[in-house]
């Protein structure tokens, strides 16, 4: 049952789509669940309690206190539930699942004929991927909604002709050039911000868009992007199951928990994670991944190539935050509200090293491997540890001379929210890495061909989009860009 003061706050539920979040008496996240009334889904769990089975029972004695966020619709409602989960991962919403597989979205934007489709296994297949959603059959409903206002494909064609779903305003008609590749990844990047819970943003697009045909004249064109707004305002009334467009940022557990641990002046709206990868010196590269509110921004990612190839992760890691903080990159990326850096004392020096030369006042922290531990320059790191905080969430520090070595339980929010920002600038920069090695393998392999050159290999990638696409094309395709003699050469080296 639920205690006085939570039985006092859940009679002040709206009757809104929204998102849910259970905590324990420790203010651990322990279920998140999506509501299309959020007054009447939250308080049937104290009501029928004869009814539940154990797991629920289990849940609901663990309650303690629970919070919520108000959405737009349904929909919103589920997409958010979502990325709540995945970056919570609350305990009963695995054992509540049943053994069922979780539901992903899955939009390959960067093919050559991008689908959009949902799949039950992620895959590192260069696709994007949102969720993990508990109810496929929701997510496979608003897709549907979605289909409507943003038409994309949902497997490859075989036919050259245009499919019965292109006629009826579902699909984009590649097939005969009914919509050009350039503006169907436009459309799809729409889609995209929707399901990361940007719809005002784009509904401002469309109808910018609207009026700049109209006074333009297109009025097909015109009327095309009124139809999508009209649409995409009415998802509101769209029954999906029986975000603000972000979680309100006061309401993010593991952004709360980290300013009142540092006791930053402000919520980090805009968390920046660096990493470096390379073997042995060679191909180093560095990434940045941005975190907006707590959530992956993955269109705001970017990537550094340093200008020496060294095996130094100090220096590499300097180089980029002299780079990435200069006033030009600053001006062209925007300006971080804290930087992660993935790794110990040594690479954290190093980083301030470089912010401080540019007399930059950027708080910056460090997250260590093995331990997880937090790492905080006494000094330079600008932040204030709140050490009766830090008890609350049962942590200690360890201290040197120069540093903070902060030691929290791996299942708190804030730890999860900083390993989720750590991982990603991992991945990002080792799959960078790895295509940058890839590529180079398959130039100097090209170029070592005799007759075939760096003009030969540029004239390629000009007419395929890459050396690889390239090579699967047949002989008397490669002959149209290049002439017979040069792809006779090619074939015989990459024989399909």
């Amino acid at each position: 049952m639920a205690n006085s003061e939570l039985k006092l706050k859940l009679k002040t539920l709206p009757s809104t789509p929204g998102v849910y979040f259970h905590k324990d008496a420790r203010g651990e996240i322990i279920y998140v669940g999506k509501a299309a009334n959020l007054k009447n889904r939250v308080r049937s769990y104290f009501q029928n309690l004869k009814n539940r089975d154990q797991k629920t029972l289990s849940l609901i004695n663990e309650i303690h206190d629970t919070d919520w966020v108000e959405l737009g619709s349904e929909m919103e409602a589920l997409f958010f539930e979502g990325e709540m989960i995945r970056r919570y991962l609350p305990k009963y919403n695995i054992l509540l699942r049943d053994d069922k597989s979780l539901a992903y979205i899955r939009i390959d934007i960067k093919s050559d004929y991008p689908t959009v489709t949902t799949t039950r296994r992620p895959l590192d297949d260069k696709a994007e991927y949102f969720g993990p959603y508990l109810s496929s059959s929701s997510v496979n409903k608003s897709l549907r909604v979605l289909r409507r206002i943003f038409p994309f494909a949902i497997k490859r064609s075989v036919s050259k002709r245009s499919s019965l779903d292109y006629h009826l305003g579902l699909d984009p008609g590649l097939e005969e050039n009914k919509t050009s590749l350039v503006e169907y990844r436009k459309n799809l990047k729409k889609l995209i911000q929707v399901i990361k819970g940007n719809r005002k943003k784009i509904e401002d697009e469309l109808e910018k868009e609207m009026l700049k045909y109209a006074a333009n004249k297109e009025f097909e064109l015109a009327r095309k992007k009124r139809n999508q707004l009209f649409a995409l305002k009415q998802i509101s009334k769209q029954v999906i199951f029986s975000q603000n467009e972000f979680q309100e940022i006061s309401k993010d557990h593991a952004l709360d928990e980290l300013v009142k641990l540092l006791q930053l002046d402000k919520f980090p709206k805009r968390i920046e994670g660096y990493d470096i990868s390379h073997q042995q010196g060679s191909h180093v590269v560095a990434s940045m991944v941005v975190f907006t509110n707590g959530i992956s921004d993955k269109a705001n990612y970017r990537k550094f190539k340093t200008s020496l190839d060294i095996n130094n992760d100090f220096k590499n890691m300097a180089e980029t935050l002299k780079r990435r903080l200069s006033d030009k990159n600053l001006d062209k990326f925007g300006k971080p509200d804290l930087i992660l850096i993935d790794g110990g004392k040594g690479q954290l020096d190093a980083a301030l090293t470089s912010r401080d030369e540019l007399n930059n006042k950027t708080p910056m922290i460090g997250l260590a491997k093995r331990e997880e531990q937090i790492v905080i320059d006494k000094e330079r790191s600008l932040v204030n540890l709140d050490k009766e905080y830090l008890e609350k969430l049962n942590g200690f520090i360890t201290e040197s001379e120069k540093f903070i070595l902060i030691n929290i339980p791996h299942n708190t929010n804030l730890i999860k929210l900083l390993q989720r920002v750590r991982d990603e600038s991992h991945r990002f920069a080792v799959s960078y890495h790895s295509s940058l090695k890839r590529n180079r393998q398959i130039k100097s392999e090209l170029t070592s061909i005799p007759g075939i050159g760096d003009k030969t290999r540029k004239t390629l990638i000009k007419a395929f989009g890459s050396i690889n696409m390239a090579l699967t094309k047949d002989e008397s395709e490669i002959a149209k860009i290049v002439g017979e003699s040069k792809a006779s050469i090619i074939s015989k080296y990459y024989k399909k």
